[in-house]
């Protein structure tokens, strides 16, 4: 007889997790599970970090190919393209990734060290500026 109760119990508890799965996922849950393209970001964030620039160039492309979930990830990664294509004599390039930053967040703003940079820093207020004034007309 416990043998059956445990069944039972074992039972109920396996619907619940099913339940609560179901739910999670209709509410979009499933996607804060680590994707491809998540973790190729950490990864090119890695390399950048490590002073291996082609090879996050190349991871952090890859990362905005595979789709990345988030918003915030998306500029992270574009941001970081921005500072590849900047130090290594891009102007225009830095300019367009910063661009398009900004079309994704509008009110983005480097933190105090990022942007007192002297190869990106210049570049990223003249870009800020430029989309402000592009926002005003």
């Amino acid at each position: 007889m416990l043998w059956l109760c445990r069944i039972a119990i074992l039972a109920a508890a396996l619907l619940t997790v099913g339940c609560s799965s179901q739910t999670a996922r209709d509410l979009g849950f499933d996607k804060l599970v680590t994707r491809k393209a998540e973790k190729l970001l950490a990864t090119g964030i890695s390399q950048y970090e490590d002073g291996n620039y082609k090879a996050a160039f190349n991871t952090l492309n890859d990362a905005l190919d595979a789709g990345l979930t988030f918003h915030s990830d998306e500029v992270t990664a574009r941001k970081y393209l921005a500072f590849i294509y900047c130090s290594s004599g891009q102007e225009r390039a830095c300019k367009d990734e910063f661009r398009r930053v900004f079309e994704l967040e509008p009110h983005f703003q480097l933190d105090p060290t990022e942007e007192g940079h002297p190869v990106w820093g210049p570049i990223y207020r003249y870009v800020k500026a430029e989309m402000a004034a592009r926002s005003r007309k």
